[in-house]
């Protein structure tokens, strides 16, 4: 599996059936898209924002997840958020954070929950 940061527009186009609705604003610099290729295939995709917060400092918002049921049950999903978690520490945010509500599956029991992740102040 190769996970590579997407900034041109034919990979967004390439991944479109990992998304509900095309990304509009994947080359921001503050955006991140990551997308995770097996066997040159896009099999998941992660999607992250910088979000600066005046008492805490810059943290990265775990925005979307997804992966393609042909490949869920082989790690992808987590190797994603590791990814992501990785480009957040280069880009000196203070940690990352998500929240889940009761249609995402994977969260607590169905219930709305909010996660994160601190890194320590660099």
């Amino acid at each position: 599996m190769d996970i590579r940061r997407v900034t041109r527009s034919e990979a967004v186009e390439e991944a479109g059936h990992l998304f509900d609705a095309a990304p509009q604003r994947f080359a921001d610099e503050g955006c991140h898209l990551l997308v995770a290729y097996v066997d040159g295939f896009p099999a998941g995709m992660v999607t992250g924002v910088e979000m600066t917060h005046p008492g805490k400092g810059t943290e990265m918002f775990l925005y979307e997840l997804s992966v393609d049921d042909r490949f869920r049950g082989r790690g992808i999903g987590r190797s994603l958020v590791t990814a992501l978690a990785r480009l957040a520490r280069e880009r000196g945010c203070q940690g990352l954070w998500t929240a889940t509500g009761e249609d995402d599956r994977p969260a607590d029991d169905g219930d709305q929950a909010v996660h994160s992740w601190e890194f320590g102040r660099p």
